[in-house]
């Protein structure tokens, strides 16, 4: 009886990680609706009132390999716990914010503590959960982020609709509590290692540096800032980064873990991943311009056409994930990008006919696709990495997950200053989702020829 009371605890401690993690996520989406309101009340362009977004996502990208370093190092339960501390705090700082720079910069703490928590999740998932049912809480995180996603506008829309924009923020210091006296209480410790390593600073600060000037310059180019300006930052960010590679070439347990490109199933699931992010958000950026501005269609259905794609990744999700318990998840996964890539391609070839349903069901289509690939792929890449290294292969996972999303971010950006119409530069971004689509299905299907390899060794 006490083994399955304290198997019942490990898996109440769960709720900790869903309850931060749908927080992280929501804290985007929230804000990116209410930047209308946030540019009013403070007196900005809203040019200027996207930085409440980009410092936030930034410092993340900055931060999320060092922190799974330390968890690595440390302890994944100490580093979740300060990164729900962080966040809780500065939540309550962005709603008591007078001035937008105030506003700012408790949002550049609120990235901190996201970092924090993103950096150890998967880690902790990975030790809470039994091996053969790893999958099911990888499909937990992809359901709640799809959940996340999916609810974010609608409850912005419904909070700013009955109160100011501060309580966007209030509302995580009651959940950052809960998730803090749970994750205390409940979340389990690291494994005992036979020697422990100390914390390489000189990579973190290098790390940060060319996250940090990379990111900034592509978002600034994609923004139309100084174009020198931000091509000498993106030029030091690639002479930096050159250093830093080399520094974790010779390093036993490198920041960034060029040793775990050495298997090619981690390598591979981690270009996976990175196409298949592109092939997402050129997709979801591009395709609300041609329902606002071609089809015509209001906000509201706009927000309601998009919602069809998270819903059914959060429902397919968890069956994937059962599924690949007992089948090969690198060959789900590239099933997955066919049947993503086959709904770009009705969305590509929907003719005249712009009846809302029949866009909606094309939408859940890309969805199901993405939810048959998330999780396993991400079940792949998690399983090819010593457990003592999850900390760094989950930091790996939400950084190529970032990279994904931000060049798919700036290929639209790109698209869209050269085509002549919206919907001629619409239909050159979903040709774009449906190229990196199939090279991530590709590197899927090459995987499961290694997994048969595996079987027969």
């Amino acid at each position: 009886m006490a083994g399955i009371g304290f198997s019942y605890k490990k898996y109440i401690a769960v709720i900790a990680l869903q309850i931060v993690l749908v927080m992280t996520v929501l804290d985007v989406t929230l804000v990116n609706v209410a930047l209308p309101v946030l540019a009013e009340r403070f007196s900005i362009s809203s040019s200027m009132s996207v930085w409440v977004i980009t410092i936030y996502q930034l410092v993340i990208t900055m931060l999320l390999l060092p922190v799974s370093s330390i968890g690595d190092l440390y302890s994944y339960k100490r580093t979740f716990l300060v990164g729900v501390t962080v966040f809780t705090i500065s939540s309550g700082l962005c709603a008591a914010s007078q001035t937008f720079t105030m506003l700012v910069i408790a949002r550049a703490l609120q990235g901190i503590g996201a970092a924090c928590v993103m950096g150890v999740n998967i880690a902790l998932v990975r030790l809470i959960y039994p091996r053969e049912i790893l999958g099911r809480g990888m499909a937990l995180n992809a359901m709640c982020i799809a959940i996340a996603t999916a609810a974010g506008p609608t409850i912005a829309g419904g909070i700013l609709s009955v109160a100011s924009w501060h309580w966007l923020f209030l509302i995580n210091v009651p959940l950052g509590v809960i998730a803090f006296i749970i994750g205390l209480r409940l979340l389990p410790d690291n494994p005992k290692k036979e020697r422990s390593e100390r914390f390489d600073w000189v990579s973190a600060v290098e790390n940060m540096v060319v996250f940090g000037l990379i990111f900034y310059a592509l978002g600034n180019f994609t923004r139309k800032g100084d174009i020198v300006l931000s091509a000498v930052m993106l030029t030091t960010g690639l002479v930096v980064g050159a250093f830093y590679l080399r520094r974790q070439f010779n390093h036993k347990q490198p920041l960034l873990p060029v040793d775990l490109f050495k298997n090619s199933m981690y390598t591979m699931s981690i270009v996976t991943s990175v196409c298949s992010f592109i092939a997402q958000n050129v997709t979801m950026i591009a395709l609300p311009f041609l329902y606002l501005n071609s089809y015509h269609f209001s906000e509201i259905t706009t927000g309601l056409l998009m919602t069809p794609w998270p819903l059914a990744t959060m429902i397919v999700s968890p069956l994937a994930a059962r599924y690949v318990e007992r089948h090969n998840p690198g060959a789900t996964a590239a099933v997955g990008m066919c049947v993503f890539i086959a709904g770009v391609v009705l969305l590509l070839t929907a003719g005249s006919g712009h009846e809302v349903w029949n866009i909606a069901w094309r939408m859940a289509v890309c969805g199901v696709g993405f939810g048959m690939f998330q999780t396993p792929n991400n079940i792949v890449m998690v399983m090819a990495t010593p457990v003592n290294r999850s900390g760094g292969a989950g930091g790996m996972q939400s950084t190529a997950r970032l990279v994904g999303q931000t060049l798919g971010a700036t290929t639209v950006s790109c698209v869209f200053a050269l085509a002549l119409t919206t919907q001629s530069a619409v239909g050159v971004c979903l040709i774009i989702s449906i190229v990196f689509a199939a090279v991530a299905g590709f590197f899927s299907y090459v995987r499961t020829l290694g997994h048969k390899k595996e079987l027969h060794m």
